[in-house]
């Protein structure tokens, strides 16, 4: 039998609660971090998780709120973080005084820059780039529910994502391997970006989206500029655990919006369906942040760095942190996609 690993897992988000509720399901030892309320809350009520139509309790995880907290109840072969990009900033500046204490992180966020924040705080070799393809419902604190299970892609590099990949596998959560961190990461944000942040700029959903030729038009060019640098990136697409990522880009870019719709509707209603995407959840939720910055804001920078225009992400990233921040009501462009239309190509060719 394989040695167990220790695992520490930084947020109780969908992802935090899916992964390392399996873990714990499958004997593995794992102690999560979180906020205080949330981590009294969470100790008392314990986790909920409903895989595949099963539901399973998790009573009084072991659960802290502080690093020094969690450092001293355990030592920890693997770090699991899975927060939303936008709190990365902090909790490294809550990790940075331990550094030299830490193990090496496996990183599940979206979007393609983390890796490197990370990396700067542990030294570089000590994170591991991960990607969770699954889909995964929160209907509360430490409740979800698996709601289409792909995998987790774990990019190779680190002694241990070998390892690491055989227990993920072992706890049911169908890990794989990879050989490019950046190519793993950009292809899974190829999936995304689309009907993400036109979701919740439009208040619609990714179906009704995709369903409007011109508003399908506009998402196509958005996965074109990402496309467009990653091949500046000298990058290219990888299928991702249930997901063919190399089809959808070659749909994406060879053929004609009026053929590739349907196809691309279908794949994208298979994941999604009329589920909100998170980008919509996060917004009409209150919050005032939103990872769009992350996803889109990303394509935007690295398209300057390799000279390919972004303006359709551009106009996305701006317009949606826009709304989070309060700058604009979110009535703006409310199912209102002919006004969404006209200013993102008013200001293209005014650019």
């Amino acid at each position: 039998m394989a040695t167990r690993l220790s695992w520490l897992v930084l947020g109780t988000g969908a992802i935090g609660t899916y992964v390392g509720g399996s873990l714990l399901l499958n004997g593995e030892k794992v102690v999560f971090l979180e906020q205080s309320e949330t981590a009294s809350f969470l100790w008392e009520q314990g986790l909920k998780l409903n895989i595949s139509g099963q539901d399973y309790r998790i009573l009084h995880p072991e659960i802290f709120a502080s690093i020094p907290a969690a450092l001293s109840f355990s030592r920890y072969d693997v770090i699991v973080f899975a927060l939303k990009s936008y709190d990365t900033f902090a909790a490294i500046e809550m990790m940075r005084p331990f550094s030299a204490d830490l193990p090496p992180i496996l990183c599940l966020q979206n979007g393609v820059e983390n890796e490197a924040e990370l990396s700067a705080l542990l030294g570089e070799g000590r994170v591991i780039a991960g990607t969770v393809t699954s889909s995964v419902s929160r209907s509360g604190m430490g409740d979800i529910c698996l709601e289409r299970k792909r995998g987790i892609g774990i990019a190779r590099g680190n002694s241990l994502a070998g390892q690491i990949t055989r227990a993920l596998t072992d706890a049911h959560l169908n890990a794989s391997l990879y050989n490019s961190p950046p190519a793993m990461k950009w292809s899974k944000m190829l999936t995304n970006l689309l009907g993400n942040a036109s979701s919740a700029i439009l208040d619609m959903t990714p179906s009704e989206i995709l369903a409007s030729p011109q508003l399908y038009n506009m998402e196509i060019e958005q996965v074109r500029e990402a496309l467009a640098v990653m091949k500046g990136l000298d990058l290219r697409p990888v299928d991702l655990p249930g997901v063919p990522v190399r089809l959808f880009s070659w749909a994406v870019n060879s053929l004609p919006p009026g053929l590739s719709q349907r196809i691309i509707s279908r794949m994208a209603g298979a994941g999604r369906g009329e589920k909100m995407p998170s980008f919509h959840i996060d917004l009409h939720s209150g919050k005032e942040k939103s990872e769009v910055d992350y996803l889109n804001g990303a394509v935007v920078r690295f398209g300057r760095l390799t000279g390919v225009a972004t303006p359709i992400n551009n106009w996305l990233n701006q317009t949606l942190l826009a709304l989070a921040e309060g700058n604009l009501p979110l009535e703006e462009y409310a199912h209102n996609p002919d006004k969404l239309l006209r200013v993102i190509y008013l200001d293209d060719e005014a650019d």
